[in-house]
């Protein structure tokens, strides 16, 4: 089967599974989708089914900027004023995520190389971690099964654990995007996803490929005439997150499938224990910050971004549910970024 007719069959396959998805409010849709499609053709064929460079490194761009919209919707002083207590947490989570990928590194390091196992424990950032691991030389199909399993976990979780804790029943953050959509500010994030990661590399940026687009999002959302917004465009972002599955699930194959399979119970363990020890951060977090622990917990949750800003709109939760999860994002994004250098700095301290 030539190639065109391979991506003939994918594409309106997982633009049919996507939408059967998200009408059934399955966690990461459309990643799931294109990832079970694309996976699908790939074994069924043998043959792996590439992603064009130019159009992956577009549809990254978009993964920057979406990441970059809860930025430009809470204050700066909000932010500035919950950073000593959110960056103590997050790298505590963060430290904990590269402890278990580098014990899932020594458990089978013929099969996962450090950047694998790290990639796939750094909690956070599940759309982001497939799309860097690519660039840093890690197997993204292994970071993008293990990033959406612990999704996964963490979006059946925490509705029922959230519905056991107090809410502080306050009047919330809104969190919504809502903006006149224009031709110009079409062009203008098209623009930001196409050449944010060439500024982002003339900038010595880590990961300039998501932070490059990421940074100038944020930059340029603060010029923006009043009711305006660089939210992308629908399509766009199923686009992008589509992208991610067909390049994770397009290089699937059996025997990676069969490595995924052998180290899935030590993988579910470190994603158990990366939840408890972000349950456990949020108990000094209550103290630090006068929050309720409905508050804290929800600010420490790795990953499920979506689900906890839903969950804290409702609860009536403060803006430190909002700001921590952002600058643990940002955390991870740069010890993502600057993982080659880290690697090389621990061998040398060995």
């Amino acid at each position: 089967m030539s190639v065109r007719a391979r991506w003939a069959i994918v594409v309106p396959g997982s633009l049919a599974v996507g939408a059967l998805f998200t009408y059934l409010h399955v966690p990461a849709a459309w990643i799931l989708a294109a990832l079970l499609v694309s996976g699908a053709m790939a074994l069924s064929t043998g043959e792996e089914l590439v992603v064009s460079k130019h159009f992956y490194a577009v549809a990254r761009g978009f993964i920057g900027i979406m990441a970059a919209m809860p930025l430009t919707l809470v204050a700066a002083s909000t932010i500035i004023g919950l950073v000593p207590a959110a960056i103590t947490m997050s790298l505590i989570t963060a430290l904990v995520g590269m402890a278990g990928g580098m014990l899932l590194h020594r458990s089978q390091p013929k099969d996962i190389s450090w950047e694998t196992g790290i990639l796939s424990m750094l909690p956070g950032g599940a759309s982001l971690m497939p799309a860097l691991a690519s660039e840093l030389g890690a197997d993204y199909r292994y970071v993008a099964l293990t990033q959406y399993l612990r999704l996964l976990a963490v979006s059946i979780s925490l509705p029922f654990i959230v519905s056991l804790l107090t809410s502080p029943a306050g009047q919330g953050v809104d969190m919504s995007v809502q903006g006149e959509t224009t031709w110009w500010i079409v062009l203008l994030t098209v623009a930001i996803a196409v050449l944010g990661e060439r500024l982002g590399k003339l900038a010595h940026l880590p990961a300039s490929s998501v932070l490059g687009p990421l940074i100038i999002t944020v930059i340029v959302a603060q010029f923006l005439p009043a009711g305006h917004t660089l939210e992308p465009l629908y399509a766009f972002k199923i686009m992008a997150f589509m992208s991610i599955g067909w390049v994770c699930g397009g290089g699937l194959s059996v025997p990676a499938l069969k490595s995924f399979a052998k180290q899935l119970p030590a993988t579910i363990l470190f994603i158990i224990v990366v939840m408890g020890v972000c349950a456990l951060t949020a108990w000094p977090l209550t103290a630090w910050l006068g929050i309720s622990y409905f508050e804290a917990y929800l600010a420490t949750s790795p990953g499920a971004l979506e689900t906890v800003l839903a969950l804290s709109a409702e609860g009536g939760a403060g803006p430190a549910v909002v700001a921590v999860q952002i600058i643990r994002l940002i955390i991870v994004l740069v010890i993502a970024g600057y993982l080659p250098q880290i690697l090389r700095l621990l061998k040398r301290l060995r």
